[in-house]
């Protein structure tokens, strides 16, 4: 079976060359038009891919087109239907070169083909996939391919159980901040990194404010497409990171913000399972990267690969946030996420003056903690990418108050609920729990740990039944009862501590049902 080969970069200082072959002549030669859909050695034109995966929330769409665009024969295949991916559908359609398989996978699809393009949380077991490695077809993700075809650029890869998507995105402000040429991707909803590729630029920047560091220098942030040398920024979850094990590359500067139980339901339990896709984070790093830690990751990095780690590892936490330095985003867990990326943009030979400006105007990101608007007295926060009990704990102790409407619950994740049941009595006045196997979960845990509080103090525990509102099965349900209980001086606060599967089509739906209907609300006068 043919395969995509490279021409590998002899430059020890970055991961390889993004190299366009020139643009096609005005004469359309078979010359001219393989040059056109030609990067860094590695020519499209012709090429067999199935695109697995297409859901308009996801990254395939995005792929697909990138890869008809440069004259790959391409099948987009999925396991939902026509109807359910109708938006998906109706922009593929348009490519003469994209047919279809919906409904399911299909084996043949994953036969006599030059590359797959796997979706991220594709099965670890997947049969299909299974048959595209015993017909020797190579796998990859948008992700992997993206770095095969730009392999000069310096890539920062953040990874952890939370915190990511803000040390990710305060890694580019301070970055832009710096006038440095920097791109997203990876978990960054809605861009895909392929069509990175496609705004090249091959003459260099002539910034001024090019900053020497270990690993080369960048130019401005405000010229368009991925150069050598550009820095790109990719948030990085397990399930990506499992591309990262097949191409066996990590990032020349990680980040692994913390380890804890996730995702459990989909590794069955298996928390070595678990770190073992988030250890290619730094698995195949080379002498001279670096990986910054923080201690439950470092704590779980010695318990697995002592001894291993090839690159030079830094553990850093809150402590070390600069005392004379003030903070837009709430929480000491963000002091943390903070120090992550101020010890990642110093690796790259960032100032101490432009994180500073950067980090003291940085807002945030939106679902994580994000304030949605005061109205009547009662505050507004969107946390609904805090799908784990660590996180929504973090949530409840940032807003360090005792009047908390709490939003949470969900479909399970095969997490452990004991903590946060302690936490929510003391700061919640009131829960309102979605459908879902988590709710029963923290339900029980909850009951437990007020009848053990009961028995210790020989009073009854502050939070009781009449406060907890369960069952409920849409978010307008969930905002009206809220509104009801809420009094000036209240926070309603949607942190789920789930995953929002069933009621939602996932958790930005989920946050986006939340903000738009806090945003209806009249003020009373």
């Amino acid at each position: 079976m043919r395969s995509l080969k490279q021409t590998r970069s002899q430059n020890p200082a970055a991961s390889g060359v993004l190299n366009l072959k020139g643009k096609p002549s005005s004469r359309t030669s078979a010359t001219a038009m393989r040059r056109k859909h030609q990067f860094a050695e590695v020519s499209l034109l012709g090429k067999k891919i199935t695109v697995m995966g297409i859901n308009p929330e996801g990254r395939g769409v995005q792929d697909a087109e990138f890869l008809a665009r440069h004259g790959a024969k391409v099948v987009a295949t999925d396991t939902k239907n026509e109807k359910d991916l109708k938006e998906s559908v109706a922009r593929l359609k348009r490519y003469k070169n994209i047919s279809f398989a919906l409904g399911g996978h299909h084996p043949r699809d994953f036969k006599n083909k030059d590359l797959i393009i796997r979706a991220a949380g594709a099965p670890l077991n997947s049969i299909y996939l299974k048959e595209a490695k015993k017909n020797g077809i190579e796998i990859k993700t948008d992700e992997t391919l993206f770095l095969k075809l730009a392999p000069k650029i310096i890539l920062v890869g953040v990874t952890g159980t939370k915190g990511k998507s803000t040390v990710t995105h305060l890694i580019y402000e301070v970055l832009k901040q710096a006038r440095r040429r920097v791109f997203l991707a990876g978990n960054v909803r809605g861009q895909a990194a392929l069509p990175l590729l496609e705004k090249v630029n091959p003459v260099r920047s002539r910034a001024r404010d090019s900053i020497a560091s270990p690993f080369g220098t960048a130019g401005a942030a405000t010229s368009n497409g991925v150069k050598d040398g550009d820095i790109v920024v990719m948030e990085l979850d397990s399930w990506k990171l499992q591309g990262f094990r097949d191409a066996k590359i990590s990032p020349r500067v990680a980040v692994f913000t913390n380890f804890y139980r996730d995702h459990l339901n989909y590794y069955k339990g298996d928390m070595k399972k678990y770190f073992s896709d988030k250890s290619n984070i730094f698995k195949y790093q080379k002498n001279g990267d670096m990986l910054i830690a923080g201690k439950s990751a470092k704590d779980a990095i010695q318990k697995y690969y002592k001894g291993k780690v090839k690159s030079n590892i830094v553990e850093t936490s809150k402590k070390y946030f600069p005392k004379s330095w003030h903070q837009l985003i709430l929480g000491e867990h963000n002091k943390e996420n903070i120090v992550f990326a101020v010890k990642a943009c110093e690796t790259l030979g960032i100032s101490k003056k432009d994180i500073k400006k950067a980090v003291e105007s940085f807002k945030g990101v939106p679902g994580r903690l994000e304030f949605v608007r005061e109205i009547n007295g009662v505050k507004y926060y969107n946390d609904t990418t805090a799908t784990t009990p660590e996180a929504a704990i973090a949530a409840l102790r940032a807003l360090n108050s005792r009047n908390v409407i709490l939003l949470a619950g969900g479909a399970d994740k095969n997490l452990d609920y004991r903590e946060f049941a302690k936490i929510i009595p003391k700061f919640a006045k009131t829960l309102i729990l979605f459908k879902g196997e988590a709710s029963d979960k923290l339900l029980h845990k909850l009951r437990n740990v007020c009848d053990c509080h009961s028995r210790e103090s020989g009073n009854p525990a502050r939070f009781d039944s009449k406060k907890i509102h369960k069952d409920v099965s849409s978010m307008k349900e969930a905002v009206r009862v809220a509104q009801k209980q809420a009094f000036r001086g209240d926070i309603i606060l949607l942190s789920p501590a789930a995953a929002s599967f069933g009621i939602f089509k996932n958790e930005f739906d989920r946050g986006e049902q939340f903000c738009e209907l806090a945003n209806q609300i009249r003020k009373v006068f």
